[in-house]
């Protein structure tokens, strides 16, 4: 996941550096990963206070969302400038720890993505296709999202412990210093399988059957009124998600490619171009980063308005009251209830009469109680006073259609 990891590339070869790249190029490529830092660290940061900020944004769906720009904007704050700096100049600068740390961060950042992406996958599986089994408690997400990091720290340990800077005669590399060097190439490979291949395998499962149902068919259960309008939103929801792993999937296949590549076929490193293509391919990785909160504010009207507000000092942003109203109030309307939303209802009216003239009626000479569905019944005429009261009480077995929306 690093410009470093391809270590061999580095050492190979004569020791001069062989790839030092005239201003103009330079420039062009400073400008193409500058942009992509700005837009991932500002658009992330804001995706994650949209979220913490307002109480209505607090789901499980958001809250792997934010473990999601949490982890793409830590990648482009701490390894994307580093790896174009490696990259364009074939030279360490930033020593031995740092450079462990470069090899090590950028894998359990995208481990961390991807698997977020994929709890994503199966949460919106068991709402749609179970709705009736528990969905994941704030606790339990928590204990989800850390277990997906430790899994990552567990899986990029072996480039740290490897990891080694190197002075040859006129620079400093960092490189992975593997034991054999067929470990590279089963490393990728595994990584590869790990990080790519295995979650787009279930995501692909997941979102199939998902959309087969969504678009092919009835939910299972449903007898709602607002049958299509909790169809649209579901929809929503499931087409934006299938977006954001198509990108991710998009932008992640060429360095997977470009890495298995090279470490089987060790003369490519030393192709005149190979470093034009090896920062094209790391630009489009790194890019991923960047994506997700333009396709959040693109296809969630909730994400939109929170823009809307972080960015409402500029002259043509127009923050509205309904914007506002996306963001803060948590609507409750019975004809907007998620299509398998239990309703039990009791409602009751209890009239008590009070006769104070008992001996003009002995039938009327005590305290009468009524119990109707809907209706109050008057227990006689005359000089009375009566007491209503009526409750309503509701019970649910799943969330709103405002979790889908």
């Amino acid at each position: 996941m690093s410009s470093s990891i391809n270590g061999s590339f580095n050492i190979t070869g004569n020791m001069s550096n062989q790839f030092i790249q005239p201003s103009w190029q330079i420039g062009l490529w400073s400008i193409a990963y500058g942009s992509v830092v700005a837009v991932s660290v500002f658009g992330n940061l804001i995706v994650i206070w949209i979220i913490l900020a307002h109480k209505r944004m607090r789901t499980v769906t958001n809250y792997f969302l934010v473990n999601l720009a949490f982890s793409d904007v830590s990648m482009a704050a701490f390894n994307t400038l580093i790896n174009f700096i490696y990259a364009i100049h074939n030279e360490w600068y930033f020593g031995q720890h740092y450079c462990k740390f470069h090899n090590f961060f950028p894998i359990t950042s995208v481990f961390a993505s991807i698997y977020s992406m994929t709890a994503i996958a199966v949460d919106r599986y068991m709402a749609i296709i179970h709705p009736l089994k528990p969905r994941l408690s704030a606790t339990a997400t928590k204990v989800v999202i850390v277990s997906i990091w430790i899994l990552a720290f567990v899986l990029a340990f072996p480039v740290c412990f490897y990891s080694k800077t190197r002075l040859f005669p006129g620079r400093t590399l960092c490189y992975i210093h593997w034991p054999r060097n067929k470990d590279s190439s089963m490393y990728h490979i595994i990584l590869t399988v790990l990080v790519y291949l295995l979650p787009l395998g279930v995501m692909g499962i997941t979102y199939t059957i998902v959309g087969i149902t969504l678009w092919g068919g009835e939910i299972p259960g449903d007898t709602s009124d607002n049958y299509h309008e909790q169809l649209r939103a579901k929809r929503k929801v499931v087409k934006m998600m299938i977006i954001v792993v198509a990108t991710f999937a998009i932008c992640w296949l060429p360095y997977h490619i470009y890495f298995i590549m090279t470490g089987i076929y060790r003369d490519l490193n030393r192709w005149k171009y190979i470093q034009q293509v090896y920062l094209a391919i790391l630009w489009l990785a790194m890019s991923s980063t960047m994506y997700n909160p333009i396709i959040y504010c693109c296809l969630n009207s909730r994400f939109r308005a929170g823009f809307k507000r972080a960015f409402r000092w500029c002259p043509f942003i127009e923050f509205s009251s309904y914007d506002e109203l996306e963001l803060r109030t948590t609507r409750f309307n019975p004809a907007r209830q998620s299509s398998m939303y239990t309703v039990s209802r009791i409602e009751s009216s209890t009239t008590v009469v009070f006769e104070p003239n008992e001996g003009d009626n002995p039938d009327c000479a005590r305290k009468k109680s009524v119990t109707s569905r809907y209706t109050s019944i008057n227990g006689c005429s005359g000089n009375s006073t009566k007491t209503s009261r009526s409750s309503s009480f509701y019970s649910t077995t799943n969330t709103s259609v405002e979790d889908y929306s």
